[in-house]
């Protein structure tokens, strides 16, 4: 992993791997791949009884198409990490959150694929689909397969100038879907390449602090200038995660700062009293 959308070269949308996810767009490039698609080398979980397909019709070309969905009634919760980060009985449904349509090679998270302007339909055209190489659709997906779709759903982002909160949140996610993979390999739920273990997990690590500071810099952004709730997210619950990540890229002044702000905050449920009291002790511990 040499860039959070370096997996885009591989499927023809070249020049977006350096890119600051936050500054301007300019011009993609005209570069050819011929690389091939990423292995799906992981032995996945069957899924499919948690899945349904679900109808879309693309904004950008019309296109009428399914895609593998989570059935919400199948749904086991099993609490969450102290960053909020939910977790499920027998599938990570953070892997099906990403609608693409591979006709164009749109693709954005569930709640913000119909949202398209006219101007941000010839973004994408301009910016996406003259250099997209179509690929298959499957009935499920491996963390690499939900990965690449989740780049995808990124350089969609940045090239329509989505707002910082919707690609914050969608580094957030990416982050969190790696911290899904990496528990699979430890698991004994994926395989990985023999002797390459290390390497597989640091490489899982450093995509993910790179991911986790760009969602930390999105968010803060996006509460300058846009209005709460953030992604469906209460401003003092989007403080909490804020302050979560800061403290897993190790940023223990942000996270100390936000911390000591939301303890005061009034009205302060007590459990978020009691989530930033043991975030604290987890900081003093480090």
């Amino acid at each position: 992993m040499h860039g959070i959308l370096s997996g885009l070269d591989k499927i023809g949308i070249t020049g977006m791997s350096n890119m600051d996810i936050y500054g301007d767009p300019g011009k993609n490039g005209e570069e050819d791949s011929t690389g091939k698609l990423p292995g799906t080398w992981f032995s996945e979980a069957v899924e499919k009884d948690f899945l349904y397909d679900k109808s879309h019709s693309c904004p950008v070309c019309h296109n009428e198409f399914k895609t593998p969905t989570v059935r919400a009634n199948k749904l086991r919760p099993m609490g969450a990490d102290y960053d909020l980060r939910p977790r499920f009985e027998g599938i990570d449904p953070l892997k099906y959150e990403v609608v693409m349509c591979h006709e164009c090679g749109y693709a954005a998270l569930g709640n913000y694929f119909d949202k398209m302007t006219v101007a941000q339909a010839g973004l994408i055209r301009e910016g996406i689909t003259k250099h997209y190489k179509k690929f298959d659709a499957t009935s499920t997906f491996t963390y690499d397969q939900a990965f690449l779709r989740y780049q995808l759903a990124l350089g969609n982002a940045v090239i329509k100038r989505s707002k910082a909160s919707e690609k914050a949140y969608l580094c957030l996610k990416m982050a969190w879907l790696l911290r899904g993979k990496k528990e699979a390999i430890d698991g004994g739920v994926l395989e990985y390449e023999p002797g390459k273990y290390a390497d597989t997990i640091r490489e899982i690590e450093v995509m993910q602090k790179e991911l986790l500071g760009n969602a930390i810099e999105g968010f803060i952004k996006a509460k300058q200038s846009e209005a709460f709730p953030i992604c469906g997210i209460d401003r003092t619950t989007l403080d909490y995660i804020i302050a979560a990540e800061a403290v897993n890229v190790e940023d223990y002044v942000l996270a100390l700062q936000i911390l000591n702000d939301l303890i005061k905050k009034p009205g302060i449920s007590k459990e978020m009293e009691q989530r930033c009291h043991a975030l604290m002790i987890r900081i003093k511990d480090t």
